[in-house]
């Protein structure tokens, strides 16, 4: 059942430190890696978010049933249930045509409406068996393991999910006759693939990227440990806070400013709201210093996980921000460009869309004594707008338990920073 959550701030400062979970997107791409790499890679700071959660349980499960069809013989489906998990939907997906026997990969009603078809059929030109179980393009999927590699070199589309192109990668080196990999077009998400391909060289796997081909020859993984950094994604959530208070100084652990995090560039972005990133202390101090908000066109197109935290921070605070790079947005958790239409209009805000540009209209803003938020089963709209309270005196957003999918902490940690949380009355 759905539980919401009422949020308000009477003081509008903030300070404290803020320990964060481990990255989500680092965690996911180690475990994979330590699943193929037969017990040479250890993962350090495994991250508590849902997602990584549910990819390290199927893969420990898939690791013994492999095991044990090895030993006996037998090949008998398996059905993977990775509900609201769409990383990890694209990574097994990958993962598991090198593993024995048969397996269906589904996941929730949501997941079933994610298309998937570019990555089945780049791993059907390597010579995967993958057969769609439902709707063509879509998961659920049958995937029959252990394929006959009949070709090294595949090429797919850049523009449309970063995640397809690691999926890819990660199980390059296993492959037998290892991978040329050609990218067609621009590159989404680029930071992704250079945090995969940068994950790949810490365990040991060399890469070379020429123009649009990535090559990764069959190689051994060696024995190695792999850290996973504090999640810059969750970090976002602070920076809009900081850029919403009247005051803010924040630290939060752990973090680096040379992180394979393509989302580190919140500090970058988070500057032209006045603030600044300290690294010292082993970790980042974030301070709000006054500045007149200058930059006007934002460009999303390697972060666009960060979209709905700077596009809520620029409506709250009454920006006319442009956006481009969000063509990705509509096939996440939900169709985000609309989630943040419908939301923003609440306030009086307008995300006008003008083919691959995006502009806000705040002529017709206003704050509200209520707000109610609707979350669409997206962790990233519970998060961004949150920092609302700051602004609105009441805020209540539905279905609390979504932001578990990445940062499971996160009504505590804004307890523990002076939010006040409230179960909403009922009549």
């Amino acid at each position: 059942m759905k539980q919401n959550i009422v949020l308000s701030k009477k003081n509008k400062s903030i300070s404290g430190t803020i320990h964060l979970t481990g990255s989500k997107s680092e965690c996911n791409r180690a475990l994979i890696i330590e699943a193929l790499s037969n017990g040479k890679v250890k993962v350090e700071n495994i991250s508590d978010a849902a997602d990584a959660v549910t990819l390290s349980s199927v893969l420990q499960s898939a690791l013994k049933s492999d095991l044990e069809n090895n030993v006996s013989n037998k090949v008998q489906p398996i059905t993977y249930n990775i509900g609201p998990a769409g990383t990890a939907m694209r990574f097994l997906t990958a993962f598991f045509t090198l593993q024995h026997g048969e397996i269906i990969l589904t996941g929730s009603e949501r997941m079933k409406q994610r298309p998937i078809g570019v990555l089945v059929d780049a791993l059907r030109m390597l010579g995967a068996n993958i057969e769609y179980a439902e709707n063509d393009g879509f998961p659920p999927l049958l995937i029959k393991g252990k394929f006959e590699q009949q070709q090294k070199r595949i090429a797919i589309k850049g523009n449309i999910s970063s995640q397809y192109i690691t999926a890819l990668l990660l199980i390059a080196p296993s492959l037998p006759l290892g991978l040329e990999l050609e990218i067609e077009g621009d590159l989404t998400s680029k930071p992704y693939v250079e945090m995969t391909l940068a994950m790949l060289q810490t365990a040991g796997i060399k890469h070379t990227w020429v123009d649009q081909i990535i090559s990764i020859e069959k190689q051994e993984f060696i024995q190695t440990s792999i850290h996973v950094e504090p999640d810059w994604s969750a970090a976002s959530y602070w920076y809009a806070i900081a850029a919403l208070a009247n005051e803010a100084e924040l630290f939060l652990p752990g973090l680096t400013a040379y992180s394979l995090q393509g989302d580190s560039v919140i500090t970058e972005l988070m500057a032209n709201f006045g603030i600044t990133s300290q690294f010292k202390d082993g970790g980042v101090h974030l301070k709000k210093e006054p500045k007149l908000v200058i930059r006007k066109i934002f460009d999303l197109k390697e972060c666009p996980d960060l979209a709905q935290t700077i596009i809520v921070v620029c409506a709250a605070l009454g920006v006319e921000a442009t956006f481009t790079g969000l063509e990705t947005l509509k096939i996440k958790e939900t169709d985000r460009v609309k989630a943040l239409q419908n939301e923003l209009g609440k306030i009086g805000v307008k995300l006008i869309e003008k083919g691959l540009v995006y502009k806000l209209d705040c002529s017709e803003k206003f704050i509200p004594e209520k707000l109610f938020i609707n979350t669409y089963d997206d962790h990233r709209m519970a998060m961004a707008f949150a920092p609302l309270a700051l602004l609105i005196p009441e805020i209540e957003i539905e279905d609390a338990q979504v932001v578990e999918k990445s940062y499971p902490a996160f009504w505590k940690d804004l307890e523990k920073a002076g939010f006040a949380l409230a179960q909403p009355q009922t009549a």
